[in-house]
């Protein structure tokens, strides 16, 4: 079983299509199939079902998916720790952030590292953070720099960074901005526009209200921070904003509640050895550690 048969299998199922695969992989369409079709004969069962234009895994391609990717991670895991022998800081680099962190916490810490590791080749994807997680699980991804979940998996190494204030917010012109004192009984009044559905940033927010028994009325959600400033500029709602997001755009609430924070952090695959590449950016990010929050 050849692990470009197996690469070849993940990117058909990751992305549902032949030709949607030999673009990722650079391969024509008929060399993925025959990678496909070599795969299934080595193991004596067929992976796809093809009816029309869709293609869905079969029960073996099921079965085969999570070992394909520990095998491949297995794979990658030993060339990396005999690369590392080298000592040198080369190579690709695959990180993931979310676009707050990648626009407003990471700039010089990107700068730094790319002028003392010209020679890594950086492959930096920006993703909500619920999507990194997923990715360094899989190793897809070695490093992700994200608002880090309440509750991590335990499979992963975890390291806070940045603790982001979060300040309720609101328009000018909303009827909230003309109160001098609130609470968030008052708050869950009016309705509100934050993160999507199943974000982490989304759920502290909920669950601050659902401590003292309150509901939140969502009356539009978006993950993109910046583009939750300008619903709130133009009153569709309050919300809750990073301090660093914060500006004479939007009116500060005076809520009578202490501050709601997120943690901001990176996280690793225990079970994964880093390349050199990644254990140098990882000596930048604990050097921009909060120092009352190192470990």
């Amino acid at each position: 079983m050849d692990t470009q048969s197996l690469q070849a299998f993940l990117a058909v199922a990751d992305n549902g299509s032949f030709s949607l695969a030999g673009e990722q992989l650079y391969l024509t369409q008929p060399a993925v199939s025959k990678r496909i079709a070599t795969l299934e004969d080595q193991i004596g069962a067929r992976l796809f079902d093809r009816i029309g234009r869709r293609v869905s895994l079969t029960e073996a391609g099921q079965i085969l998916l999570p070992r394909a990717r520990e095998i491949l991670v297995m794979v990658n895991d030993s060339r990396q720790a005999l690369a590392n022998l080298a000592g040198d800081v080369r190579g690709s680099l695959t990180m993931a952030t979310s676009h707050h962190i990648g626009l407003h916490r990471l700039p010089p810490i990107l700068k730094a590292y790319t002028q003392a590791h010209p020679e890594v080749r950086m492959d930096l994807r920006f993703l909500d953070s619920e999507q990194a997680y997923q990715g360094v699980l899989t190793g897809e991804l070695e490093v992700a720099v994200v608002t880090l979940a309440p509750m991590p998996d335990p499979r992963l190494h975890v390291v806070p960074i940045w603790i982001d204030r979060l300040r309720f917010v609101c328009g000018k012109d909303h009827p909230l901005a003309r109160q001098d004192r609130l609470s968030l009984s008052a708050l869950s009044q009016h309705d509100a526009v934050l993160p999507g559905h199943l974000t982490f940033t989304r759920d502290i927010v909920l669950d601050t209200f659902a401590r003292e028994g309150l509901n939140v009325s969502v009356g539009l959600s978006t993950n993109y921070l910046e583009t939750l400033k300008m619903m709130v500029d133009i009153g569709l709602g309050w919300s809750v904003l990073p301090e660093t997001l914060i500006d004479a755009d939007v009116h500060i609430l005076p809520v009578a509640h202490r501050p709601i924070e997120r943690p901001l952090g990176y996280l690793t695959h225990k079970s994964r050895t880093l390349s050199n590449a990644a254990r140098s950016m990882i000596f930048l990010l604990d050097d921009a550690t909060t120092p009352q929050k190192r470990p």
